[in-house]
């Protein structure tokens, strides 16, 4: 029986896999509806996860089959202005922690995902859903703007009809649909979204990291002229072709090999 002096955490870490981190979303009361104690444990422990150095990748989802029912939307009623920017300053922390993650983020969208959840997803690297995951933007129903970097990363995802369409609609949208749609990743059946998930995650971190993590960075901030982007480029290489993982991925192509860049390449 659960002490209430004493509450479960309400995010959940373990290590499914070998250099595979998972954070579970730990509120099933609350079918994992995101609150500021949400936002913090999940900032606090992926911050944690980057300076420990040995997690490759992780994987983001929920406990109970149930991915999350968004934001937390009693917390957010009575706020004045300031409490409003605290509180988007405090998402706005999470937010560019996953985006900017040294290692790979795949998320395991099962069941219901709404809101804030999807824009979390979003943030991330990968995202693996089932036929019975279901996608929904209330922000217009409860008169919000969509939030957690969605206007710039849904757009990204499936172009920007596809993205005006489901923000507006109010309609949820299927497993299949959102597949169709490219906001899946991958589609699987429903009981293999989250196994699918971590071995996403474990093939993941057999990247080379810094290699992986440069080109992160630029696809997450876009050059806006060729002459940008190719100064970009040859500052990453000019490093990436004197690093550890090439010299790796150059032993494993000249020994006809798979590189083993968790051995032979590790991140600089």
């Amino acid at each position: 029986m659960t002490n209430p002096a004493n509450p479960p955490p309400v995010v959940l870490m373990d290590r499914p896999a070998p250099h595979v981190a998972r954070l579970l979303i730990n509120r099933p009361d609350k079918r994992n509806a995101i609150d500021f104690d949400v936002r913090e444990q999940l900032t606090r422990q992926i911050q944690a996860l980057q300076n420990e150095g040995s997690t490759r990748a992780l994987v983001i989802g929920g406990v109970g089959g149930v991915f999350s029912a968004g934001g937390d939307v009693p917390s957010m009623l009575g706020l004045t202005e300031a409490q409003a920017r605290d509180r988007m300053q405090h998402i706005h922390v999470l937010c560019r922690l996953v985006a900017s993650a040294r290692f790979p983020v795949v998320s395991a969208m099962e069941g219901f995902a709404a809101g804030a959840v999807v824009g979390l997803a979003l943030l991330g690297d990968r995202i693996v859903g089932g036929p019975g995951t279901r996608v929904m933007f209330p922000f217009l129903r409860l008169g919000l703007v969509p939030d957690w970097g969605q206007l710039l990363t849904l757009p990204r995802r499936v172009g920007i009809g596809a993205a005006r369409r489901m923000l507006t609609s109010g309609k949820t949208v299927e497993g299949e649909e959102a597949h169709r749609l490219g906001l899946l990743d991958l589609l699987v059946p429903d009981a293999q979204v989250m196994d699918t998930a971590v071995q996403q995650a474990l093939e993941l971190a057999r990247l080379p990291q810094d290699a992986f993590s440069r080109m992160k960075q630029r696809l997450n901030a876009i050059s806006g002229s060729l002459a940008e982007e190719l100064t970009r480029e040859e500052n990453d290489q000019a490093v990436c072709l004197l690093g550890d993982e090439f010299k790796e991925g150059y032993a494993a192509f000249s020994e006809k090999r798979a590189p083993d860049f968790l051995r032979g390449g590790g991140s600089q």
